[in-house]
């Protein structure tokens, strides 16, 4: 149901107490007493037949009896009755109930969503500790103590957790927005709470403990919308691999469940932290700091160690020095004593003030290589720690790059913390921790990076053979077979244009020397048997076979050593490969899993036959695009041979982006694709070829996309249409739209403008623009109409947008056009398109807003349909039933 009564659930302006005692030490009692204590401006119901009244306060029988329907319920009685009270309590009209009570078997939760579902009442828990809200004072939990009032947010799953973080922010005085314990989650979920979250406008940054998710593509859609506004910080438990399942393939075998959480953590946007007191020291520090756009860092120390240290820390996470350029380093000789350092680490000397770091720190200025500063001081005689800060900030604040501080120390140290931390400047203990700090501003800017890519799919791609790839596919389950043998899962991939050795099949020892001779030169021969996964491991590969009848001979000794060792397995032949031999290759492994929560992943790392122990690889959540697959090659240790070293050029990079980007798009494209592996995916200076491949099909539960974490662009409601004599194309909106989404807006004239966004319009922000063309096609959808613009480029002739509420039932629309094609009939041919597609998603109604003297947007409603109602003076309210279509 998404947000729908979140407000009342985490803003209410009642509340009721199912429950409620006066026996000390029970549940009620302490949910009473932190209800009471917390300053909840708002109405308390205390509900129980036993009492008139607890305390000071009137005690009401039952739920039926309450004075008004309150906001929200919390409920901390037995198991058994808690049903028949939802169902009482959604009559009364409440919107939002707080489940304490354990005991709730799977029937039991079910009986709990029935009682709740026919009044749209939410649900938190159960088994949950409950919540606080520290800003209007509520605290409706069983915590051991109230929570400071803040910006942050904090979601957790473990109750246990919960009061632990609760206890250590308040003797850090760290306080929250809101503070919510999820319990089993039968109904509200992090999926709903980020989308609330995500838009409150006093939370800054939200913080989640996190140990499973179970609707992925809801938790995925919610947390990239959240994390477009502000921070998202997960700490997740249940890291070990300990209980994973032996996957059939080299890639189920090496993808664990927690390194697929990472990988949607990188695409949400997210940053993952591993250490408890790391989620609010990434969350202080990223609030502190501008963006960061490289790891370039620049470290400026009165302390040679400390800046070595901060060094080693920094290199050894994979980050880069900044380099000073000779005029860079003239320009700080002039403004430093003959024994600084020289070079980067800067050191200026133990008995630097705060003049001598601002004459750095103006020579600095100008230099184009860093990306940030590290600023350390080590306490001395000569300049204290609280007094150099105060002197150093105005300066640290007018940097272009992002700042981080470190005061290593006791008191002094502590004081000038305190000056930073007061004036916006991330200020550190000690060099480790300012370089984690620095680490969590690099990782979360890649990850948003990855939030902002929209992949689309090479739907035009000539390379691509659906008929042949659905074919094959078809032909192999109709016959029974769930794991097509290598010759077939090559052929799959020569279908999706991925470049696949060259060879034959053979039913015999005779049969693969005839092979041999026909392809000439050294082969490889290869087992062909469904019931042999790896075939190497029981000499089931000979390579470099010079002449066909050593291919033979092979052939004959294979077949005997595999009827010894594996009497059972069905030997179906052989398959006869030219020997693919490029001097500076790399053998690598590509391929595709099925996790069980989202959905299918794709695997890249280091091949061979040592894969399991070498274990190098990283995962992504499909779609991808080639920025995106990079990305993925970056992560992997065997990326640095990639890139070349010594004598050894470096492999085909776009190459290898390219075949992890057709395999996202077989993951879309063909539903009953369960596991694929390419190993060795050969990969060097020419180019990449797959060597060897291994497929798992399984009956396909529904369309390919459906099973994704996350939607891929909708290819499918591409088209054309024609408008004043014109061809034009009409697509969802991509992030690449920008430069030519500004030049329509610029292009729009005031009165336009105003009647689009209801008022004068400033030039939109890249944040904005990036807003409106990076978009979540699982929650909105924008429809762009382009044609010829100049010369080697498209214009943006319209669009029309729409965005969905989270229960899927109204969808709120807008709509320009070009000024140069108004009354041509491309509004009404957009919005017509628009509206077939919110029926097919099974939206129920599409409103809009329409200024009164907006006369031909009001006609062009008219004629599809809409219905109108006065708001105001100035405007109208449009809205169309999609269930009964305009005749």
């Amino acid at each position: 149901m998404g947000v729908l009564h979140l407000d009342a659930l985490l803003r209410p302006a009642s509340v009721a107490l199912v429950g409620a005692s006066g026996r000390a030490g029970s549940v009620g009692a302490k949910v009473l007493a932190n209800l009471k204590s917390a300053g909840f401006g708002g109405s308390i119901y205390p509900v129980n037949p036993r009492h008139s009244h607890l305390d000071d306060m009137r005690c009401w029988p039952d739920v039926q009896s309450l004075p008004l329907a309150p906001d929200l319920a919390v409920i901390c009685i037995p198991a058994p009755g808690v049903p028949a009270c939802i169902d009482a309590l959604g009559q009364a009209g409440c919107h939002a109930a707080v489940i304490i009570t354990a005991g709730f078997d799977e029937r039991g939760q079910q009986a709990l969503l029935d009682a709740a579902r026919p009044y749209g009442l939410r649900l938190l828990g159960p088994n949950c500790l409950g919540l606080l809200v520290p800003g209007i004072g509520l605290n409706a939990s069983f915590a051991p103590g109230s929570a400071l009032a803040g910006q942050l947010a904090f979601i957790s799953q473990s109750g246990a957790m919960a009061t632990i973080v609760l206890d250590w922010a308040n003797q850090a005085g760290i306080g929250f927005s809101h503070f919510i314990s999820l319990g089993n989650a039968v109904d509200v979920d992090f999926g709903d709470l980020l989308d609330w979250l995500g838009s409150d406008p006093a939370t800054s940054a939200v913080l989640v403990y996190l140990e499973s998710v179970t609707q992925a593509r809801k938790f995925m859609s919610s947390a990239r919308a959240a994390a477009r506004n502000k921070p998202v910080i997960v700490l997740k438990g249940g890291r070990s691999a300990a209980g994973q399942q032996a996957a059939q393939s080299h890639t189920g075998a090496l993808t664990s469940s927690d390194a697929v959480y990472s990988a949607a953590f990188q695409r949400a946007g997210m940053l993952r932290v591993h250490e408890f007191a790391d989620l609010f020291a990434a969350a202080e520090t990223l609030a502190r700091c501008r963006p960061i756009r490289g790891d370039r860092l620049l470290v400026l120390t009165n302390g040679g160690g400390p800046g070595v240290l901060a060094t080693d820390l920094h290199v050894m996470a994979g980050g880069r020095m900044a380099v000073l350029g000779e005029v860079t380093v003239a320009q700080l000789r002039q403004v430093l004593p003959q024994a600084w350092s020289g070079q980067n680490p800067l050191d200026i000397v133990g008995d630097a003030e705060a003049g001598r770091y601002l004459g750095a720190l103006e020579a600095l200025e100008d230099c184009p290589d860093i990306d940030a500063l590290l600023l350390l001081h080590a306490p001395t005689a000569v300049a204290g720690s609280e007094e150099t800060a105060e002197q150093l900030l105005p300066a640290l604040r007018a940097l272009r790059w992002p700042v981080l501080t470190c005061w290593p120390g006791g008191i002094q140290a502590r004081a000038a913390r305190a000056r930073c931390a007061a004036a916006g400047i991330a200020a550190f203990p000690a060099p480790e921790d300012a370089v984690r700090g620095l680490h969590h501003l690099l990782e979360y800017q890649r990850n948003q990076d990855a939030l902002i890519e929209t992949p689309s799919w090479p739907a035009e791609d000539g390379e691509i053979d659906l008929d042949r790839a659905r074919a094959l596919v078809q032909r192999c389950l109709s016959r029974g077979i769930r794991q097509p043998d290598t010759a077939e899962s090559l052929e799959l991939l020569e279908a999706f244009g991925i470049p696949a050795a060259a060879g034959l099949r053979a039913g015999d020892p005779a049969s693969a020397a005839d092979a041999a001779a026909q392809l000439g030169g050294p082969v490889a021969l290869k087992l062909l048997s469904r019931d042999i996964s790896h075939k190497s491991d029981v000499g089931g590969v000979v390579l470099d076979l010079e002449s066909p009848q050593s291919v033979a001979e092979a052939a004959r000794r294979m077949q005997e050593r595999i009827a010894n060792s594996h009497p059972e397995a069905a030997l179906e032949g052989f398959l006869v490969q030219r020997m693919v031999r490029r001097a500076g290759s790399h053998e690598l492994l590509a391929g595709i899993a099925t996790d069980p929560v989202f959905g299918p992943v794709i695997v890249f790392g280091q091949g061979g036959t040592a894969v399991e122990v070498i274990a190098d690889r990283s995962i992504g959540l499909p779609p991808l695009n080639l920025s995106l697959a990079r990305q993925l090659i970056e992560r992997t240790s065997v990326s640095r041979l990639l890139a070349g070293y010594r004598d050894q050029p470096p492999a085909d990079i776009a190459a290898i982006s390219d075949v992890l980007v057709r395999l996202a798009c077989i993951v879309i494209e063909l539903p009953q694709l369960a596991q694929l592996d390419i190993n060795p995916l050969l990969a060097g200076p020419r180019g990449v070829c797959a060597l060897d491949a291994r497929i798992v099909l399984e009956p396909a539960a529904g369309p390919a996309g459906q099973r994704l974490a996350i939607r891929p662009y909708p290819s499918q409601l591409e088209g054309e249409l024609r408008c004043a004599g014109q061809v034009l194309r009409v697509r969802p909106i991509r992030p690449e739209d920008e430069p030519a989404y500004r030049a329509f807006l610029a292009r729009m004239g005031p009165e336009d403008l105003r009647m689009r966004f209801f008022g004068m319009v400033r030039a939109l922000s890249h944040s904005e623009l990036a807003r409106d063309t990076q978009i979540d096609y699982d929650r909105e959808m924008a429809l762009v109409a382009t044609g010829s613009g100049p010369p080697g480029t498209a214009e943006i002739l319209g669009i029309v947008r729409t965005i969905a509420d989270r229960a899927n039932t109204r969808a709120e629309f807008a709509l320009a056009v070009d000024s140069r094609l108004k009354r041509a009939g491309l509004g009404t041919a957009l919005m017509s398109r628009m509206l077939d597609y919110c029926r097919a998603r099974g939206l129920r109604e599409v409103v809009g807003f329409v200024l009164r003297d907006n006369q031909p947007m009001l006609a062009l409603a008219r004629r599809l349909g809409f219905s109108r109602d006065a708001i105001d003076e100035d405007q109208f309210r449009v809205s169309l039933r999609l269930d009964k279509r305009h005749g």
